[in-house]
C-alpha cells in the first residue's frame, strides 16, 4: 500500500470541527472526496505533518491543540480601516456590521485575504485578520483513499 509522503498527491475524505463540535468542513457528508496535494497550502502544515506515513485505506483522528492547527491569535492583525478607503475599494453605498467578513486584495492585484469586522467606529471598522480559529483548538478526521 501507498504511504502518504511529503508533496503526495491525495484522495481522502476529512471531517474539520472546531472548539465547539460543530464541523467547519466534512466531505464525509458531501458527495465526493477530496483531492488535494501536500504542501501547497490546502491543509494547515500541523494537519499534514499528522497525514505523513498514513496508508491508504487508513482512517485516523486527531486532536491539534489550540494554535497548533491555524496559530496563536496576533493583537498585530487587529487593524483599523479608515471608511474613506473602504468607499473606494467597495461600493460606497455598502454598510458594514459587527461580523461582517470583508475580502481585501492583495497589493499585486492576484489575490485576497479576509478580514472580520469587530467594531464599526464614526469613520472606521476595527478588522481582525487572524484566522478565524487562530488560537483554537480543533478535530481532524481522516480516511485516506488514494495516496499517488
Amino acid at each position: 500500500m501507498n504511504r502518504i509522503e511529503a508533496g503526495a498527491f491525495l484522495t481522502l475524505h476529512y471531517r474539520l470541527s472546531g472548539p465547539d463540535g460543530a464541523d467547519l468542513v466534512n466531505t464525509f457528508a458531501e458527495e465526493g472526496p477530496a483531492t488535494l496535494t501536500l504542501g501547497t497550502g490546502e491543509l494547515s502544515p500541523a494537519i499534514e505533518a499528522r497525514l505523513i506515513g498514513l496508508e491508504e485505506g487508513a482512517r485516523a483522528s486527531f486532536e491539534l491543540a489550540p494554535g497548533e492547527a491555524f496559530g496563536e491569535r496576533n493583537t498585530e492583525l487587529l487593524q483599523r480601516v479608515k471608511m474613506s478607503l473602504m468607499r473606494q475599494l467597495s461600493d460606497p453605498d455598502e454598510e458594514y456590521n459587527v461580523g461582517d467578513v470583508v475580502q481585501f486584495p492583495t497589493p499585486d492585484g492576484q489575490g485576497s485575504y479576509a478580514g472580520r469586522i469587530q467594531e464599526v467606529g464614526e469613520d472606521w471598522l476595527l478588522f481582525d485578520f487572524n484566522h478565524p480559529l487562530a488560537g483554537q483548538p480543533v478535530s481532524f478526521e481522516v480516511q485516506v483513499i488514494g495516496v499517488l
